[in-house]
């Protein structure tokens, strides 16, 4: 009888699989030993049992849960690997579109930060283009050295957003009859840049920024940085014929979120312009 059987150790090393796992599909009754030798405690395995035991790593390797895989071969029958298969299939498709949107989000934020931390594209004036921006906006006024961090969290909660979407989406609006008032010390919104899948509660302040040319301006700081910048940009506006047609935007792109170094700190100043 014994020729026939294996010890733990010697099943380890045939199928490549840790002794702490064999003893684990043990206590929760998936692969159990044919016979445990009373005096030692010695595990031993029978060759016939090598079947089922590729029949868990394969459908282990598939990312099923253990428990799925127990169930099914306390029941083995086509139509229940035809269902275990197929919603891991719908389970492994739901994985995919996750990845591919965290792999999305990857790239976009690599392009971002590599396109404002160009030297060379700062305190330049720059007339842009942007398409149609979906936006969720929290309407309070807000002064420019004041902390944002509970704006953004009441932005956060009251529209059950993650706040994992936050870091560079982040933007302040002054409104346009401050401006020709020629106050740009207060801000009347904070919004959040959103993509368009997102699930949205309905009562969500959604609007979309929309199509429209710019007058960009980046700059070293934050937003208690920009004040300085606003003669400036509203001189080459009147020179060059220009009117603005909506809220200016102001968005920091780089802060302590990600650099300590403040020399780093990017913050664009974006001016809707009629066209």
């Amino acid at each position: 009888m014994m020729s026939n059987m294996f010890l733990i150790g010697e099943i380890s090393k045939l199928f490549q699989i840790d002794i702490r796992t064999l003893r684990y599909y043990d206590e929760i009754d998936l692969f159990k030993p044919t016979y445990v030798e009373d005096q030692t405690g010695y595990r031993y395995y029978s060759i016939n049992q090598f079947e089922r035991l590729n029949t868990i790593l394969y459908l282990k390797a598939l990312d099923i849960p253990l428990k799925e895989i127990k169930k099914f071969l306390d029941n083995r029958e086509i139509d229940e690997i035809l269902n275990l298969l197929r919603e891991q299939q719908r389970r492994t498709e739901e994985k995919i579109q996750k990845f591919n949107h965290i792999h999305m989000k990857i790239r976009e934020r690599i392009q971002q930060i590599e396109d404002v931390s160009k030297t060379e594209d700062l305190f330049k004036m720059r007339e842009t283009w942007f398409p149609d921006r979906p936006i969720i906006m929290l309407k309070q006024k807000i002064h420019r050295n004041e902390n944002l961090e509970m704006p953004i969290r009441f932005l956060e909660n009251s529209n059950n957003l993650k706040s994992s979407i936050f870091l560079g989406q982040v933007g302040l609006t002054i409104s346009i009859k401050e401006l020709e008032l020629g106050n740009n010390q207060e801000y009347n919104s904070l919004f959040v840049f959103v993509n368009p899948d997102i699930q949205l509660n309905f009562d969500s302040s959604v609007k979309c920024l929309p199509k429209n040319k710019y007058l960009t301006f980046r700059f070293v700081g934050t937003h208690a940085d920009a004040a300085p910048y606003y003669e400036k940009l509203l001189v080459y506006i009147k020179q060059c014929g220009y009117s603005v047609v909506d809220d200016v935007i102001e968005i920091t792109y780089i802060d302590y979120g990600l650099t300590n170094n403040i020399s780093r700190f990017v913050t664009e100043i974006q001016i809707p312009l009629n066209h």
